[in-house]
């Protein structure tokens, strides 16, 4: 079974970082590109950013360009989400989830959601 399980998440003051991980159990990352979404209370989700199979990234939120980037370890079968220069507007709970190969912008393409982490920018 597929399963995906998110860590990291913490309280951080503005300008502060967090780096997210997202771990894969039941298959193997290889085949799949990875996407980290997050959702504010009382908002949809959004996508963050995504990494393909090959490596190659789709940026979802353009709010994050220049301080989030997103990495993957196959051997570890785990993504990362590095967050740095940290806004209160971050604030969110966090998630990923696969699709086949390559990144989609399209939220429904994406399976086996986590259950999130929570990531709180606050003085």
């Amino acid at each position: 079974q597929l399963q995906l399980v998110e860590s990291g998440g913490d309280l951080v003051q503005p300008g502060g970082s967090l780096r997210l991980a997202c771990a894969a159990s039941g298959f193997t990352l290889d085949d799949y590109a990875i996407g980290w979404f997050r959702q504010a209370p009382g908002k949809e989700r959004k996508g963050v950013l995504c990494i393909s199979r090959d490596g190659g990234t789709l940026t979802g939120t353009d709010s994050v360009k220049g301080r989030f980037t997103i990495s993957r370890d196959n051997a570890k079968n785990t993504v990362y989400l590095q967050m740095n220069s940290l806004k209160p507007e971050d604030t969110a709970v966090y998630y990923c989830a696969v699709t086949k190969y390559y990144c989609s912008g399209y939220v429904h393409e994406y399976t086996a959601w986590g259950q999130g982490t929570q990531v709180t920018v606050s003085s």
